[in-house]
């Protein structure tokens, strides 16, 4: 349900990225950003699911350093796989996926990680999250991943309301101009972590204080 949107997009995200400019980068960003290549992304995201972000980036080298393409992984044993993201979460049934989405990748799509949404969330373990952070990230095509963080902000902030994940992305693909599709996912990521967090938000710091209704919120600081 659409409720109380921001009359001014461009301030919004002019402020947040203010706000969370010295916030620490999220991982697959951070992996996007250093070699933007479609397979990394892909499976960097893969290893995030319920990771730390830190977990997720030296597992991510460590894996990439072994193996960075469907046939290198293809040629490395399930085991190692595992001992290699070790220890994000479920590293075991990742190593599975990991190396069941490389062998899909090579007979379906020729070795290549496809650029559409049904054809990513064809593949085993890739969810909605996945495929729009790997279409945005690593083809630049508009997508809105959402989050935990960017289901919750936008209810909190009263834009809509919504019960979850997906009613969150049709909602926000109808207020949200497509200019800030990609972005909208890395700075709530940062203002979720660092402001905007579950428990007791720092609502004092929040240039936004004053506009939102705080739904939800039952403590503040």
């Amino acid at each position: 349900m659409i409720l109380n949107p921001p009359a001014d997009w461009n301030a919004f995200f002019s402020s947040l990225r203010i706000l969370t400019r010295d916030a620490p980068v999220p991982s697959i960003n951070q992996v996007a950003g250093e070699i933007p290549d479609p397979f990394r992304v892909l499976i960097s995201t893969i290893i995030s699911l319920r990771t730390k972000d830190e977990v997720t980036i030296a597992a991510s080298e460590r894996l990439f350093a072994r193996a960075d393409t469907p046939g290198h992984i293809l040629n490395t044993p399930e085991s190692e796989i595992a001992e290699l993201i070790f220890p994000c979460g479920f590293y075991k049934t990742k190593a599975v996926t990991i190396r069941t989405v490389s062998q899909l990748l090579i007979e379906r799509h020729g070795g290549m990680v496809p650029d559409s949404f049904d054809a990513l969330t064809a593949l085993p373990g890739v969810g909605a999250k996945t495929a729009n952070l790997t279409l945005g990230l690593a083809f630049g095509i508009p997508s809105i991943c959402v989050d935990t963080h960017v289901h919750r902000i936008p209810n909190r902030m009263g834009w809509i309301a919504s019960s979850n994940p997906e009613e969150t992305e049709t909602d926000l693909e109808q207020i949200l101009p497509r200019e800030f599709w990609i972005e909208i996912n890395s700075l709530m990521v940062a203002f979720g972590k660092t402001v905007c967090v579950p428990v007791s938000p720092w609502c004092g710091k929040c240039p936004f204080f004053e506009d939102c209704p705080k739904a939800g919120v039952k403590k503040q600081r």
